[in-house]
């Protein structure tokens, strides 16, 4: 798979991990057709292909994911890290998401958040992303040897729900317009399998309307930054969600 650092754009590459083929639409897809609007290069990398699912088949999740970072703008990459309900937070999976960042390039890397009362898939690729951005910026990784290092800018964690928000820390709260909404919900849509377990996409309107509520907007969606996040002037400070 060529580099999508090759794409012509003035912004740096966002990169998005996702433990299952709908982890990242329903969790962050609205954030991921904003920045590919924007021109942004987006990559998607999906770590099973749903194999333990009550609904679909590996191949039709496969379809439904490929058709789904088609309408988000991105370009979608199916690794295997030990199969839905099967990945587990280990060094050689950190090292696997490593290179992928080392090749991909990117300036923000997103992934599942790392709350234990969740599904462990994303908790699991949440640790190893987390872990990958390290070693991807370690000149002297012996595995990684064939391929430059490279250090991102910011890393920031993605709840697919509403309880796998982390409690202990604020979140950035990204606004989604209206255009976005209707845009994200085609995406949500295609993934129409996973609509017979639950209609997430209603829950996902819900949720990301329950936040905008929060911030004085129609909808938005939360982002948790691993690390401080640093301003050059506070000027880019839009704002705060204290309205009441």
């Amino acid at each position: 798979m060529k580099p999508i650092s090759n794409i012509p754009s003035d912004l740096s590459p966002l990169l998005v991990f996702g433990a299952h083929p709908d982890d990242i639409e329903f969790g962050v897809g609205g954030v991921v057709v904003a920045e590919a609007q924007k021109g942004r290069p987006v990559h998607l990398v999906v770590c099973s292909r749903g194999e333990s699912g009550t609904h679909g088949t590996p191949e039709q999740r496969d379809a439904e994911a490929q058709r789904a970072s088609e309408l988000m703008g991105g370009t979608l990459e199916v690794i295997d890290l030990g199969g839905d309900a099967n990945i587990e937070n280990t060094r050689a999976g950190a090292r696997t998401l490593a290179a992928i960042i080392r090749r991909v390039r990117p300036g923000i890397v997103m992934a599942p958040t790392t709350e234990e009362n969740q599904h462990p898939d994303h908790a699991a690729v949440g640790r190893m992303a987390r872990d990958a951005i390290r070693l991807a910026r370690y000149g002297g990784l012996k595995e990684l040897a064939d391929q430059p290092r490279h250090a991102i800018a910011q890393m920031l964690f993605y709840p697919i729900g509403a309880d796998d928000a982390p409690r202990d820390r604020q979140a950035i709260l990204y606004p989604i317009s209206d255009e976005t909404m209707v845009h994200w919900t085609k995406v949500m849509e295609a993934h129409a399998s996973q609509m017979q377990t639950r209609n997430y996409v209603d829950y996902q309107i819900a949720r990301a309307a329950l936040l905008g509520q929060r911030a004085g907007m129609s909808h938005a969606l939360e982002l948790f930054p691993n690390d401080p996040v640093i301003i050059g002037s506070l000027d880019q400070i839009d704002g705060s969600s204290r309205h009441f």
